[in-house]
């Protein structure tokens, strides 16, 4: 079996509760494959920075249901615990009206029971009123269990189990208020686990919290994948390797790293080979290179040393203007502007393979997109339509005439032009997940095969 961890509501204690629960088992000795539900790039490093394992990402509207199931048949049954952290209260999705690419349309999808995280931080009686319509607002869910978080002393919890006896619903861990453990965080979300030196200390208090506040006689067998309670997923038709393989240069580095596991794994399959390599330190491009890859992350943190390796920028101008394909997506696109203006108004030069300056603000774009291709790139032919998301607190400072995208979000009310395209470039706020999509990947390695034939 495996369980999916959900909220009440944001901010209550989903993560701490996760990385507890993952630090706990990988004390133990176990493998563990933990989940993210949602577009998310930043919980999934925490996991991975405990579990050693990549954490995958579980969201029907960048990929599909089918993807879904199939992502968490594969790299469940390669280990002894699964678990999945979920996102947002657990009923939050795309709507009001409905909880698509919520945390409880996932456990439908997969057929998974809920370990619901309450805030009982400043309540007590009313917490059994906030279990019960939790446990009875969609009868196709089971609540396996709650975990009580921020219970302030022993009178506390003796009043908030008394409140919740009635329900019948099992008590399976208990947090105390833990103020002195605590993760940083800055203006999208908490801060990447590369720049945390002392992050394993961390971990080690959570791994020794996890052994004493969790029901673990009854936790266990719920997280055990000896009875994985799901059914059997129809599985994606491999890709076809190319011969010989495709290098792609991978950007990756504490600027860089918001990418999706499985975008590795299917590029991988369709035929690259993928050389990571650091627009912060290193000089030049690895050699050889047919393609780059240009993620997102925090260049704007960063825009100093970026700016400082005039080599590397060069390299990046001088490999984009030779026609080698690239794919760049929100931080990528604000690394290939001529220049980055950062919080405090500083401005820094870039690549410049872009005629625009990305500005950051106090303005948060964030949302899934239906996004419709104007102009032919890299990854897509005109007309074609990805579903992606934006999150970013940047915008480009000069007006786009010739957008690679028209964007509306989910109910149709917002529509926009946006990103960057030419025949051998892809950049764009827009962050894509390639699940399900085996087209986007074919694409890309074809035109930089293409690319290099033509420069032969």
């Amino acid at each position: 079996m495996a369980l999916i961890i959900a909220g009440e509501r944001s901010g209550v204690g989903k993560t701490t509760t996760t990385l507890t629960l993952l630090a706990a088992l990988k004390a133990r000795q176990a493998s563990v494959q933990s989940f993210k539900v949602g577009p998310d790039y930043i919980d999934p490093m925490f996991h991975r920075f405990v579990t050693g394992r990549d954490c995958r990402n579980l969201d029907p509207i960048l990929t599909d249901e089918d993807y879904v199931q199939h992502c968490f048949q594969q790299h469940s049954q390669t280990a002894d615990y699964t678990l999945v952290e979920g996102v947002m209260g657990l009923f939050d999705g795309l709507t009001g009206k409905t909880d698509t690419a919520s945390t409880a349309h996932i456990a439908r999808i997969l057929n998974l029971p809920i370990l619901l995280v309450l805030n009982c931080s400043s309540t007590a009686r009313s917490i059994a009123a906030i279990a019960y319509g939790y446990q009875n607002f969609d009868p196709r869910l089971k609540i396996a269990g709650l975990i009580l978080n921020r219970v302030g002393s022993d009178r506390h919890l003796e009043l908030l189990k008394d409140a919740l006896e009635p329900l019948a619903i099992p008590i399976l861990g208990v947090l105390r208020r833990q103020d002195e453990i605590q993760i940083p965080d800055r203006h999208l979300g908490l801060i990447p686990t590369s720049e945390l030196p002392h992050l394993q200390s961390v971990i080690d208090r959570l791994a020794v919290l996890g052994q004493q506040c969790f029901d673990w006689n009854r936790l266990e067998p719920l997280l055990s994948n000896s009875d994985l309670n799901c059914t059997t997923f129809k599985s994606e038709t491999p890709s076809t390797s190319l011969k010989p393989s495709v290098p792609i240069a991978i950007a990756r580095d504490r600027a860089f790293n918001f990418y999706y596991a499985d975008n590795f794994d299917l590029l991988r399959a369709a035929g690259a080979e993928l050389i990571e390599w650091s627009p912060l330190q290193d000089r030049q491009l690895p050699a050889g290179v047919q393609g780059l890859y240009l993620g997102g992350g925090f260049p704007e943190v960063f825009a100093a040393e970026l700016s400082d390796n005039l080599l590397a920028r060069q390299a990046v101008q001088t490999a984009i203007a030779q026609g080698i394909p690239c794919y760049a997506e929100c931080g990528g696109l604000m690394y290939l502007c001529q220049h980055i203006i950062d919080f405090e108004q500083t401005q820094y030069p870039m690549v410049g393979a872009i005629a625009a300056t990305a500005q950051m603000g106090s303005r948060l774009t964030l949302g899934y997109r239906e996004a419709t291709a104007q102009q032919a790139s890299p990854l897509l032919q005109k007309g074609q339509v990805v579903w992606g998301h934006e999150f970013h607190r940047s915008s480009l400072r000069e007006p786009i005439t010739q957008p690679l995208f028209q964007l509306q979000n989910f109910d149709g009310s917002l529509h926009y032009g946006e990103g960057y395209s030419q025949l051998n470039l892809h950049a764009s706020y827009l962050h894509l997940h390639f699940g399900g999509k085996p087209w986007l990947i074919q694409n890309f390695l074809q035109a930089c095969q293409q690319a290099t034939a033509l420069s032969r």
